[in-house]
């Protein structure tokens, strides 16, 4: 019979050993045993409840409160759902993805109008003399309205179809959407310069813990949009072509805010197209965008709607004060309406934010065609 590896044993055999049992000279006196256990204690305590003062940090590590948290086990992370995994794969193959040099690179000018464009000879000027290096496309739905829906998923809808119509030239390097009511505060010389020559996107993109922003979130997006994740900003952006791809190729996020993301949706007012995209972006390239729209939106008034100009309204001065702009602002809609502003920085320098301007009523036009050689030449 085997008994431990090297001893062997006869069956029925007996092994005794006599003699007397000696005692260990050294066994330890009973205030070292004491000692250990008050340093295990300790040890113990320090483990779970470490000082969050630096100087209380160095008692247990050179390398300070850092040190420490070598020690902790690293956060809990969320694994993707098989979707995420599948559309983020996606999502970082075109973003790594070079974009292809092409001899005429392309700005999409992209309409959303519910019907004929009332700045159509504003916009003829601008576009003058540079045949070729542009595009205009126009998603109007005069006939039927129903089509468009303000605050619901037919706006993001509505987007997403002008891109993919725009997409289909492959001239076409930035994407720009614009509403009837804009118009152009530069030459096409400038705007064209300041697109092409960044590899940003405008996407207008910040975090609103007031009742309009985060207060419109819905557990129901759980687990691909967190609450900390939720975003709100300006539907009208400029994208570079990786970016208009992404959000064409789209379905998982999509998704979820067309299901979840709806006006009257359990008593919240979730507005499709001031959430989507800046949600989008902040999950997926929260680097590549600007965090401001090009597009300039006076808000000030704290209304449904922004602010809308009348004939009256529209001077040299007015323009030029828009186009001089050079900070974006950002409001809450808690109780403390706390602004948060930010230089807007292209390429790392501080520059002038915007490139159009809403909201400009039909009644501006003769006004600002008399003035456009002056505003947009004086930049």
């Amino acid at each position: 019979m085997k008994t431990g590896k090297g001893c062997h044993l006869k069956m029925g055999e007996v092994q005794i050993f006599s003699g007397h049992r000696q005692r260990s000279p050294l066994r330890r006196p009973i205030w070292i045993l004491v000692l250990i256990c008050l340093v295990t204690v300790f040890l113990f305590w320090a483990y779970t409840y470490h000082p969050r003062s630096s100087s209380g940090c160095y008692i247990f590590s050179a390398k300070g409160c850092k040190g420490i948290s070598v020690w902790l086990p690293p956060a809990p992370v969320r694994e993707y759902t098989d979707e995420e995994v599948a559309s983020r794969i996606v999502i970082q193959d075109i973003l790594y993805t070079p974009s292809i040099e092409r001899k005429n690179p392309k700005i999409a000018f992209m309409f959303l109008s519910p019907g004929s464009l009332p700045f159509e000879m504003l916009w003829d000027k601008f576009f003058q003399g540079h045949e070729g290096r542009f595009s205009v496309y126009v998603h109007a739905s005069k006939d039927k309205p129903v089509h468009v829906v303000w605050g619901k998923i037919s706006m993001v809808d509505a987007e997403r179809r002008l891109l993919a119509n725009a997409l289909k030239d492959p001239d076409n390097m930035r994407f720009v959407l614009l509403s009837d009511s804009c118009v152009p505060l530069r030459s096409f010389n400038y705007i064209y310069d300041y697109l092409m020559h960044t590899n940003v996107s405008f996407v207008d993109c910040f975090y609103d813990p007031g009742p309009h922003g985060n207060g419109r979130y819905s557990e129901r997006m759980l687990p691909e949009v967190e609450k900390k994740d939720f975003r709100k900003g300006a539907q009208w952006f400029s994208l570079k072509r990786q970016h208009a791809l992404i959000v064409l190729t789209d379905s998982l996020y999509y998704t979820k805010f067309r299901d979840y993301c709806k006006p009257g949706l359990d008593g919240r007012n979730c507005i499709a197209d001031e959430h989507y995209l800046p949600t989008f972006f902040n999950l997926i390239d929260p680097n590549g965008i600007a965090n401001w729209s090009i597009t300039h939106v006076d808000w000030s008034e704290r209304k449904w709607h922004p602010k809308s100009y009348r004939a009256q309204d529209v001077t040299y001065q007015l323009l030029k004060n828009i186009s001089s702009i050079d900070r974006s602002l950002h409001v809450t809609s808690d109780g403390k309406h706390k602004e948060m502003e930010d230089p807007c920085l292209w390429n790392g320098v501080k520059r002038p934010c915007y490139l159009f301007a809403r909201k400009f009523f039909p009644e501006t036009l003769d006004k600002l065609l008399r003035l456009f050689p002056n505003y947009t030449l004086s930049h």
